[in-house]
């Protein structure tokens, strides 16, 4: 590849200004909002070894197509990583932190599939993850601190939909029925999902191709296979969703894209984009995942959102949009430069956001720079200020006024004016 012509690779981007800080905004809000239910960071690493997402399950394309695999150097099997559940969940199952033990997360995750609008190959999440008790109205606070979430991005179309998937037991005999139900239309399937079918045929019910849905829309529906504990704990998630008023819709098809999914099974979908795939958000229990991975007998149960869809909702209902200035105060020295320097050092310091202009241009060139900043005040120093230890204060956005002030002063002058 020519040099001049390196581009990123396909199915990623970069992300400037003011895509970045959008970014790292609702990563802070969702900080808080987790935080402020006991939940705690964990970071682990964007690769591990390929077994410890193949528990994801054979069947799905995140394992057999998506997931970006490699030899070490050392010949290790590893996978970067699709998805950040199993990673925590090794994690758990490698340090056993106190029970419960609720943690969040935030990162890129990769995987190889068609990029399109809102989905990369390189794509961000937040997430919780809640490990240590089958207590239903657990399910409840976490599909709640995800609707808060929502909440405090300022979203108001979104929809959640919950399933029960069932215990393992139940799941038999769902998939027995769901396997002499398409067998019975084989030739009406999809090829793809015919292919889905030899594995797992409740994978067959994440297929959105149009040619399969008449016959997903038929299908028997895992309500209807559900035992009586299966059944007590659903309805008591549907009574603590009540209770927080948050609004649910039944969705007996529900049944998420990864096998380690029992019982409770959720997603949030944008009604404010027309998208094949409109899901924001989702995620569900997965009792038996922790010792799946090496750790003792442990239930948990969480979710992923996804940053750019999420953003995208945000876009289509023109909210979270308003960005704080990246400069507050510019610094004007027609001086040399050195007055400059020592001034936004210390106004930075006090904690105002300040810049300056280089290479010692002139007054006409650096108020168009301060002007370009965004900058909401403009600290002029020029040779008589220099003399007399003062500084000249412009406001660059609601007039074009301008005081001369003592030196001393400016910061507390500077609180008055912008704060």
């Amino acid at each position: 590849m020519n040099e001049l012509n390196f581009r990123a690779p396909k199915g990623t981007r970069d992300i400037l200004w003011p895509d970045s800080e959008r970014h790292q905004r609702l990563v802070d809000i969702f900080s808080a909002v987790v935080g402020e239910a006991g939940y705690t960071q964990v970071i682990t690493p964007m690769f591990e070894h390929i077994e410890v997402f193949q528990r994801l399950g054979d069947a799905t394309d995140v394992v057999r197509k998506e997931m970006y695999d490699f030899q070490d150097k050392g010949g290790r099997h590893l996978a970067l990583r699709p998805e950040q559940t199993a990673s925590v969940v090794r994690a758990f199952a490698e340090h056993r932190p106190n029970i419960p033990w609720k943690a969040w997360y935030t990162g890129p995750n990769f995987r190889y599939e068609r990029a399109q609008k809102g989905r990369f190959r390189q794509f961000s999440q937040v997430g919780v993850e809640a490990l240590g008790t089958e207590d239903p109205y657990l399910d409840v606070e976490v599909m709640a601190l995800a609707w808060r979430f929502y909440e405090r991005l300022g979203l108001s179309q979104i929809k959640l939909e919950v399933n029960s998937l069932g215990n393992k037991d139940d799941r038999v005999h769902f998939m027995d029925a769901l396997s002499q139900h398409f067998e019975k239309y084989l030739k009406d399937l999809s090829e793809e999902s015919q292919k889905t079918l030899e594995v797992n045929p409740l994978r067959v019910l994440d297929s959105n191709r149009e040619q399969d849905s008449d016959l997903i829309a038929s299908a028997p529906s895992m309500i209807d296979f559900l035992s009586e504990d299966a059944k007590k704990h659903f309805s008591l998630v549907q009574e603590g969703l009540d209770a927080l008023d948050i609004p649910f819709i039944v969705n007996s098809k529900l049944v998420r894209g990864l096998d380690y999914y029992v019982r409770t099974a959720f997603e949030f979908v944008a009604e404010s984009f027309d998208a094949a795939q409109n899901a924001v958000g989702g995620g569900g229990r997965y009792d038996g995942l922790a010792e799946d991975l090496g750790g003792p007998p442990t239930p948990g149960v969480g979710f992923a959102i996804g940053s750019d869809r999420t953003l995208l909702a945000c876009e289509a209902e023109g909210v979270f949009q308003t960005l704080e200035p990246v400069t507050e105060v510019f610094v004007v020295d027609t001086t040399g430069g050195l007055a400059a320097l020592s001034l936004t050092d210390q106004l930075r310091s006090a904690g105002f956001k300040t810049d300056r202009a280089w290479d010692n241009r002139s007054m006409k060139a650096q108020m168009k720079a301060a002007d370009k900043s965004g900058a909401l005040i403009a600290v002029i120093v020029g040779e008589e200020e220099l003399a007399t230890d003062t500084v000249t204060l412009r406001d660059l956005r609601e007039s074009t006024d301008q005081i001369e002030i003592e030196k001393e002063i400016i910061i507390e002058t500077l609180r008055k004016r912008l704060r």
